[in-house]
């Protein structure tokens, strides 16, 4: 799961009245006789790491083809960071009226207040007319009452990829309740291995493995009541949630200096073979599959979470969405749009899903019936969430921004030692309380929600 942690200032006033100021007014189309001269289109892509260089050469081939196949037509590509992106950039714009033409959104939450603010196009009868709409394999985190605004590229799973390795050689078998788990992690400990490698200075780091123990004890259906007030953080289910987080830190389970160490750190702590276990996403698979395993390479495996004894939650299910995809501008022009529907044609295919899963290890979003020649770990992956009794969404596609950035924080304070988890229950409600106030008051008002409620 990719996360969101800063948020923009409230939607300005004058967005209530954007169809009479001509805010949300389609650009200009060209005459019938100029259709795809000089058409141009904006591409906001996040895919500027060296680990993306696959995925980017995917994207580039696609926009090249189209252009190929229509002439005059321009699509200028540009790479930002995905969480600047995310945080700043693209909430700007919405704010402003002025995002990409195409970009790179997630789904859920951050997707739901573009659209009521207008500015996501209606992909419903492109999608249609493609014979698309029944071919992914989820597209509810890009549909809202009903209608469908994004595409996803690409899904993820979460769990833990582990070194096989390690585990042979300390006679460890995989954990199926919390009880062993921990066990297990004594014993890699005491063998002077680093239980489970964490890099948590950016804070949605600090998320991943909690995020799953929290369902394992409240299940999915009470964070989606958080929204509400059915449900708060400071519930007895949460807290054992934050209690069991904090027991892996006490246990000094987690990587020492853990608060210091950026993103990349924590995939090649199991790659140096310093870490036994990562809790992570399907998206650092490409490295543990690459070169970069090394000695490794074949000896990394992959297991879900085990189940938590007297947890509300679904104890077999697993975290794995199709939250990253591309949105478009509502303010396209007509000829923009008959790009964008070449672009999607092009891009959502079952050639390039398979090519993605083999050259990038992207879990297809798509219904793909070909999956020969699927490198091992990939395959555990898909097998594990085939034996999965269900999937669900990560928590920042269910609550607000703004609780996703607290969570963020007081997860990094209870990691520094900084805050007990009864503390951290009681921030984070105290800005879900805040969220679902200005929630309802926006409703209530008929005006598009506000973005950031501090």
């Amino acid at each position: 799961m990719k996360k969101s942690y800063i948020l923009i200032a409230v939607l300005l006033a004058f967005m209530t009245s954007t169809a009479a100021c001509g805010v949300n007014k389609p650009k200009d189309s060209h005459d019938q006789e100029d259709t795809f001269r000089e058409v141009t289109l904006s591409l906001r892509h996040t895919q500027i790491k060296e680990t993306s260089k696959t995925r980017l050469r995917l994207l580039e081939d696609v926009v090249a083809k189209t252009m190929a196949e229509n002439k005059g037509v321009t699509i200028k590509m540009e790479g930002i960071e995905e969480i600047v992106n995310r945080d700043t950039k693209l909430k700007q714009e919405m704010a402003a009226g002025n995002p990409p033409d195409i970009f790179e959104v997630f789904g859920g939450a951050d997707l739901k207040l573009y659209v009521k603010a207008n500015r996501m196009l209606d992909l419903t009868p492109i999608l249609e007319e493609l014979d698309l709409m029944d071919k992914f394999q989820s597209l509810e985190e890009f549909t809202i009452d009903g209608r469908v605004y994004g595409v996803p590229y690409g899904g993820y799973s979460e769990g833990l990829f582990y070194n096989k390795k390690i585990f042979e050689s300390l006679g460890l078998d995989i954990p199926k309740t919390w009880d062993e788990l921990m066990e297990t992690a004594e014993i890699i400990k005491d063998a002077g291995y680093v239980p489970f490698g964490l890099a948590a200075k950016d804070a949605w780091m600090t998320g991943m493995m909690w995020n799953t123990i929290m369902e394992r004890y409240v299940g999915i259906d009470a964070f989606n009541k958080l929204v509400t007030g059915e449900t708060k953080w400071t519930d007895p289910q949460f807290v054992k949630g934050f209690e069991a987080y904090a027991e892996i830190v006490n246990k000094d389970y987690f990587t020492k200096g853990a608060l210091g160490l950026l993103t990349p750190a924590q995939g090649s702590q199991l790659l140096r073979g310093q870490a036994a276990m990562v809790f992570t996403g399907t998206w650092d698979a490409v490295h543990f599959t690459s070169q970069d395993a090394g000695g490794l390479q074949g000896q990394l495996g992959f297991f879900s979470f085990p189940e938590i004894p007297g947890g509300l939650g679904d104890q077999h299910s697993i975290n794995a969405s199709y939250s990253n995809g591309f949105g478009f501008s509502s303010t396209l022009s007509k000829d923009q749009m008959e790009i964008v529907k070449k672009f999607i044609a092009n891009f959502f295919n079952e050639g390039v899903q398979k090519r993605a899963l083999k050259e990038d290890k992207l879990l297809p979003s798509m219904k793909i019936s070909d999956l020969s020649d699927i490198d091992p770990l990939m395959n555990e992956v898909l097998t594990v969430m085939n034996n999965a009794s269900s999937s669900w969404p990560a928590f920042d596609a269910i609550v607000q921004p703004v609780v996703t950035a607290e969570i963020g924080v007081r997860l990094q304070e209870l990691l520094g030692g900084l805050s007990t988890p009864e503390e951290v229950a009681a921030n984070i409600q105290a800005a879900q309380d805040k969220a679902n106030a200005a929630q309802v008051k926006s409703a209530g008002l008929g005006t598009p929600p506000a973005w950031d409620s501090k």
